[in-house]
């Protein structure tokens, strides 16, 4: 298949805006009322340019440490942990505090929960409610960019989608912190953390290091999207059409995918609620000052066989490993002849 340049960037665009405008939506919607007061002289956290701690927990009194797990298959994995309140509130730290892990979505990282004024951003609240809080970045985000031998640079650093998420992150996060803490863990997950945690817990895998799970904005089957934008989208197989072009790595603030949004919400006529709104309907509390906050902060690269999947998952009313099978030729020769497998959902404790 040959795709034109013009073709391109709104091929890439749909997906993008797609898994975009949900995460906008809800990881800076949690908290409807905070999403009015930003630019009205509330306190948000800067961009990130130091690490999650120094510059999204530190400079509001909070303890935060730097961990980084390695995976089996070799991934550096950025863990932030918060182990108490600010002064007065939460406790002290210690070994009987209930840890809990929170698990962002896709195309975010763990800043996503950092957002807001401290009042309004989940870890904090947790910590300054009695928690031990650790905050994971899933393989591919910026501070977990890295490999025990692989460089992001290679396409191989980019072989893999949630499943392997599934298989080596979330267990490899759990074990890290079961062996700091010696406790079983609350975890909280959005959007694809939710989705991990079903298909884990689904495999067995995290029954023995968990206590309890929250789910925010629960995804396993995507086929109920009824916005004719998403519908649209995933009808058209973005991610499986930008893989085709040769994209391993999926970076909503490279080229061409970033140009041609910003051109896009800067025509007469357009903006990003706008378009918001076509994806989730209308919402009382994001405003344009939401998303610019939003945009200096997130999103962050993921795989593109991982929005493949996502993609896949939406299209054939099934969650699954990677569907490999297809009888386009071009897919058959790039990523093989395997025969697909359902992820059975069912059996969750």
């Amino acid at each position: 298949m040959i795709m034109s340049a013009s073709s391109f960037p709104s091929l890439a665009l749909g997906c993008f805006l797609l898994v975009l405008v949900v995460e906008l939506h809800v990881a800076l919607g949690l908290s409807r009322g905070s999403m009015l007061d930003v630019g009205s002289g509330g306190t948000v956290a800067p961009p990130v340019t130091s690490g999650i701690c120094a510059s999204s927990v530190v400079i509001y009194g909070y303890k935060c440490q730097e961990f980084d797990v390695v995976t089996p298959d070799g991934y550096i994995l950025s863990v932030q942990r918060i182990p108490e309140g600010r002064a007065g509130g939460g406790g002290s730290g210690g070994t009987n505090k209930q840890p809990v892990l929170i698990q962002h979505g896709v195309l975010v990282d763990g800043m996503t929960w950092l957002l807001n004024p401290p009042e309004q951003d989940l870890p904090l609240i947790l910590a300054d409610n009695g928690f031990d809080v650790w905050i994971a970045n899933t393989r591919g985000t910026r501070f977990s960019r890295r490999h025990t031998s692989l460089d992001p640079a290679n396409a191989d650093f980019w072989d893999w989608s949630w499943d392997e998420v599934v298989q080596f992150d979330v267990p490899a996060v759990l074990d890290f912190i079961h062996g700091k803490t010696g406790q079983k863990i609350d975890y909280v997950g959005h959007s694809m953390g939710t989705l991990v945690a079903l298909a884990s817990l689904s495999e067995g895998k995290l029954v023995d290091k968990l206590q309890s799970a929250a789910l925010l904005s629960p995804i396993a089957y995507l086929s109920h999207m009824t916005t004719a934008l998403g519908v649209a989208a995933v009808k058209a197989f973005v991610g499986e059409m930008v893989k085709l072009a040769g994209l391993v790595e999926f970076d909503p603030k490279g080229e061409p995918v970033a140009n041609f949004l910003q051109a896009l919400c800067a025509n007469p006529g357009v903006n990003c609620y706008d378009l918001l709104a076509a994806l989730t309907g209308k919402n009382c509390c994001l405003n344009v000052s939401t998303v610019d906050l939003f945009l200096k902060n997130e999103p962050q690269p993921t795989s593109t066989k991982n929005m493949v999947h996502l993609a896949q998952s939406s299209s054939r009313r099934c969650v699954g490993k990677v569907q490999l099978r297809d009888s386009r030729l071009q897919r058959d020769a790039l990523w093989g002849r395997e025969a697909a497998s359902v992820q059975p959902l069912q059996h969750p404790p």
